[in-house]
């Protein structure tokens, strides 16, 4: 991966490199240019993971003819195809250096680096397992199912760490902090307002990549929540979020046939 980054960089091909740099024994997002090619040797596949398609969307926002190469699993493919479609990044002006993921969860290889749980004693009995499937909890009576997620939303501290971290939130006005949809006030919000908002936001754009549970201080599977509603948007227009580059069928379109 070093000599083919520093190849990238010298050849000319690339104005950055997004990566990891090892920094006090702690691997942190770093920005390799021909500047600093000595900084290479501290180039590291870390095994934990932050949305560098975020930084790079940030930086094609200020300066929009950068030429990015960009560390990148599984996830990040389907990352970069959802920004693309939003018009956040080019495709033409990313390269992407494939690394190996880190152990999946269960059965889904779709997901990167998650690993599996063993929930506590109260958490299992009066929470939802971040562990079971759509249909496990769906099969559950409306009423137990509807007071489960009301005990999980209600935990939430509105730290905001689930849309920091999540790859593909880009939006410049967050409705999370519209004072006309999310009160303003002492923590934590109303439940469930803040969470099924957001789940909404995140129906045909979550590209399942779990930062967001991993993120979120109060243990809410949001995972599982975000999966269902990509299950609804696949159910409704046989949309893969993040494998296609081509808009959804559900774009919103103005009578001039753009998109809205």
């Amino acid at each position: 991966m070093k000599e083919q980054v520093r190849a990238w960089l010298e050849e000319d091909k690339l104005d950055l490199f997004l990566g990891y740099m090892m920094v006090d024994g702690h691997p942190l997002p770093h920005v390799f240019t021909r500047k600093n090619l000595d900084e290479l040797d501290k180039l590291v596949v870390s095994p934990f993971r932050y949305p560098l398609e975020k930084i790079a969307g940030d930086i094609i926002a200020a300066k929009p003819d950068t030429r990015i190469g960009i560390m990148g699993r599984d996830c990040s493919q389907r990352t970069l195809n959802v920004l693309a479609l939003a018009n956040q990044v080019d495709p033409k002006h990313i390269e992407r250096f494939n690394v190996n993921c880190c152990p999946t969860r269960k059965d889904r290889p779709e997901c990167s680096s998650m690993q599996p749980r063993t929930p506590g004693g109260f958490k299992r009995a009066a929470g939802i397992n971040p562990d079971a499937e759509i249909e496990e909890i769906q099969a559950m009576p409306q009423e137990e199912r509807f007071m489960k997620w009301m005990y999980e939303f209600q935990k939430c501290i509105r730290c905001y760490g689930c849309r920091n971290i999540c790859p593909v939130c880009y939006c410049e006005e967050c409705s999370l902090e519209s004072s006309d949809l999310v009160e303003k006030g002492p923590l934590p919000p109303e439940a469930p307002l803040f969470h099924l908002l957001r789940a909404v936001h995140m129906a045909g754009r979550c590209i399942d990549c779990g930062l967001c549970e991993e993120a979120c201080p109060a243990d809410i599977p949001l995972r599982l929540l975000y999966r269902k509603v990509n299950s609804i948007v696949k159910d409704l227009f046989d949309y893969d979020t993040g494998v296609s580059t081509t808009l959804p069928p559900f774009a919103v379109c103005n009578l001039t046939g753009q998109q809205a």
